[in-house]
């Protein structure tokens, strides 16, 4: 797991943002990001974990979190959570966790399988309905990694992670901000739509349930840059309200 704060800051518990990617054998290196520089400067530790279903340790690190593995990448993600918490790196209240397409599943299966971990979370352009996601657009082209329902052994797999289907009634999940679009025809936006609608009629919670949704957004970041701009304020707010961080 990478951390990077800003110099002198790391020694006491700080408010803490976590990503991670764990899919497709992506490697996730160090790179430059405005959002992660904004929260960093504004005092965040910024956590990236290295999950399995990468390939940060070869070809079989991908394999132990593809398909019939997907859960091991969650559980390494889970883990990382635990980690910087146990190790005071950040405290109750202060961990926000966030991610968009494979990572936007990661965030949805984290913050239903965990909710008590985390105080909020970004999922963008996610899939969230493993049970039917090979159905829309283009998702059929995922089905070597995910597995598909029709398929038993998957069926039983990706149920039993689904982030949709592992929502319960009266759970006090964490604010969660889900972003997606009309013209997203990677990650279908009923998978947003629904699980944003779900949560809220779930969640015991004082905490948002918000859908940022708008017609023209698609998978990738193509829109203009002032239309983007206003987008990442949008995301940076949230996360620094929610935890409580001043700006």
């Amino acid at each position: 797991m990478f951390l990077v704060c800003q110099k002198g800051h790391s020694s006491g518990p700080l408010p803490t943002f976590l990503t991670g990617y764990g899919g497709f054998g992506a490697s996730i290196t160090p790179q430059f990001a405005a959002y992660s520089t904004f929260l960093m400067e504004h005092g965040f530790l910024f956590a990236v974990a290295n999950l399995r279903g990468g390939s940060e340790f070869g070809e079989q690190w991908h394999i132990a979190g593809r398909r019939l593995n997907r859960q091991s990448a969650i559980d390494d993600f889970i883990a990382a959570a635990e980690w910087l918490l146990a190790n005071r790196r950040t405290i109750p209240g202060k961990l926000a966790i966030g991610g968009g397409s494979n990572a936007g599943l990661l965030v949805g299966a984290a913050l239903t399988q965990r909710p008590d971990l985390f105080r909020a979370a970004i999922c963008l352009g996610p899939m969230l309905d493993m049970l039917r996601y090979h159905k829309f657009d283009l998702a059929g082209m995922w089905v070597e990694e995910y597995g598909s329902a029709e398929n038993a052994k998957d069926f039983h797999c990706l149920k039993a992670y689904s982030p949709y289907h592992h929502i319960q009634n009266g759970i006090a999940f964490p604010a969660v901000m889900l972003i997606s679009g009309d013209a997203d025809t990677r990650c279908n936006p009923m998978h947003a739509r629904k699980m944003a609608a779900r949560l809220q009629a779930a969640t015991s919670s004082p905490y948002p349930i918000l859908l940022d949704y708008r017609p023209k957004w698609g998978h990738m970041p193509v829109q203009p840059l002032t239309m983007r701009i206003e987008a990442l304020t949008d995301r940076l707010a949230f996360v620094c309200h929610e935890l409580g961080v001043t700006v």
